[in-house]
């Protein structure tokens, strides 16, 4: 188990804040709370901003000049290369219809690298974190990928499939239907978690937002995982793409896998 005195400045932050969303994402989870529409034609509520606004007190009161990246405050840039990139509720629509399928994502980009993650599954109590070159961590226990490379035995699971379905690479994700031991579609946070700890083989998934991302993408990596987009490219601040599995695996869905989407 990972000591505290191990936990950098930026960690402890990281923690405290996904901490206090937790308690807020609870007291509202099955309450009456305000539901309104963005221009994107997706949900935010009272939730989603208060949250917000509790993770970037926590981070500013640490990290007074660094930039923040917030789904629903948009984003700061700093005089620095440190950015915080942050999705208050990932899963909003899930926390609409009070299933628990949510979570808050939090990760800081040095330099346009992503340097490190905190997932925080609040209904499932599950806490994730991770740091470059420190290992990844579930409640405090050592997350690790696991090394099933062959698509007959392995577990997928995918999201967003209607986008999936627009794209000319259809049939090619089907190839890995029809072999593979089990297709689910966890979604969001949960199916990372699922691939960190070895329970799962690989997650595939487009029409993602790097803010939903981020973070598990770290904590994937420090597991041993390998996180590319469908190109083979690394998460950056474009990505809306995922394969994500060890690297054997990975290799392999790349290579039929590769411009399926941008």
């Amino acid at each position: 188990m990972t000591q505290d005195s191990d936990r950098s400045p930026e960690l402890a932050a990281a923690l405290a804040a996904a901490s206090a969303a937790a308690d807020i994402s609870r007291a509202y989870y099955r309450g009456n709370f305000e539901v309104t529409t963005k221009a994107d034609c997706t949900p935010v509520t009272q939730a989603d901003v208060e949250c917000e606004e509790a993770i970037k007190r926590v981070i500013f009161e640490a990290f007074p000049e660094d930039g923040f990246y917030g789904e629903e405050t948009g984003r700061t840039d700093a005089a620095g290369d440190r950015l915080w990139l942050v999705d208050p509720i990932d899963g909003t629509k899930a926390f609409v219809r009070q299933y628990p399928f949510f979570s808050t994502q939090i990760a800081l980009q040095v330099q346009g690298e992503l340097v490190l993650g905190v997932s925080c599954g609040a209904m499932f109590d599950e806490l994730a974190w991770a740091e470059r070159g420190k290992g990844a961590w579930l409640n405090g226990q050592r997350l690790q990928v696991g090394d099933l490379d062959d698509p007959e035995k392995a577990a997928f699971s995918t999201g967003n499939l209607k986008s999936l379905a627009k794209t000319g690479g259809w049939a090619r994700l089907a190839e890995f239907v029809g072999v593979s031991d089990r297709i689910r579609g966890y979604g969001d946070f949960y199916q990372y978690h699922l691939l960190a700890a070895g329970k799962i083989e690989a997650v595939i998934e487009s029409d993602v937002n790097i803010l939903d991302i981020a973070a598990l993408s770290v904590i994937v990596t420090e597991a041993g995982g390998v996180f590319t987009d469908m190109n083979g490219r690394a998460p950056d601040l474009g990505t809306r793409s995922v394969i994500a599995a060890n690297a054997s695996l990975h290799k392999k869905l790349l290579e039929r896998l590769q411009g399926f989407v941008d």
